[in-house]
């Protein structure tokens, strides 16, 4: 039989529309990262092995979930991403902490992990864009480069507020002025639009992170104060209250497509 009589299997895209929802989402997940990583670390006395072993099985299990789903399911998917967001702060956590890997350093690895991860996708794919992930193969990749932007963006940003010592306060500035610069960018000079959403995903963990500690931490320590437990159940919540809004009601698809 001729070998082009079995196409490659696809299914529907499983990954959502560029919205403002999904920024606000993606930014309160990495908050939320943050927070329930120390939550969990250090509140619950867990401690980091502890917490890591657990939040490795939980994204396991969302994980062969939404790839075994055949479409896009919202709280399916927000469920990875969040998951993914406490994993990949631990990952950073254990590096730094446990091994005493140089944040910068391992902003660095992890830099040259997604550059290859990217690579090697665009080799055997000819597309990074997001809205093309319809096999599986695709899958695997767009979750590893997932797991790679959330563990980078925590070095990033802790090296950024800590080993720098700007304080969360102005490394949310930076942070943000720097994703602003990218959507202007994009919006004014019509740079590409696959290249510009890479950076924006990046570049809001650092950010969701800053706010995260900057809300948490104590005033003395350069925070508001509202520890990690309040910090936590208020983007949860608000995660919660919008995935539903997504599941229940069709969200307007985005104009732009990358």
């Amino acid at each position: 039989m001729n070998p082009s009589s079995h196409p490659t299997v696809k299914w529907l895209n499983k990954v959502p529309e560029i919205t403002l929802v999904f920024w606000i989402i993606k930014m309160m997940s990495t908050t939320v990262g943050e927070t329930a990583a120390d939550y969990l670390s250090i509140n619950l006395k867990l401690g980091l092995a502890g917490t890591s072993i657990i939040m490795a099985c939980l994204l396991a299990g969302s994980l062969f979930f939404q790839i075994r789903a055949k479409r896009y399911v919202a709280a399916l998917y927000w469920l990875c991403v969040v998951c993914i967001s406490v994993f990949g702060t631990l990952v950073t956590d254990n590096l730094s902490d446990t091994l005493a890997v140089p944040l910068a350093v391992s902003t660095v690895a992890f830099g040259v992990a997604l550059v290859t991860v990217f690579a090697i996708w665009y080799a055997q794919e000819r597309t990074l864009s997001i809205h093309a992930v319809d096999t599986r193969g695709r899958e695997y990749f767009y979750w590893t480069a997932i797991l790679l932007t959330f563990a980078l963006g925590t070095a990033a940003g802790d090296w950024v507020a800590q080993g720098l010592g700007t304080g969360y306060a102005n490394a949310a500035l930076l942070f943000g002025s720097m994703i602003l610069t990218v959507a202007l960018v994009r919006r004014v000079f019509k740079a590409n639009a696959v290249l510009c959403f890479w950076l924006a995903y990046i570049l809001t963990r650092p950010f969701g992170a800053a706010c995260g500690d900057l809300l948490a931490q104590p005033v003395t320590s350069g925070g508001l104060g509202l520890g990690t437990t309040m910090t936590s159940i208020i983007f949860l919540s608000t995660i919660a209250c919008l995935i539903a809004c997504l599941s229940i009601c069709r969200y307007p698809l985005g104009e732009e497509r990358v």
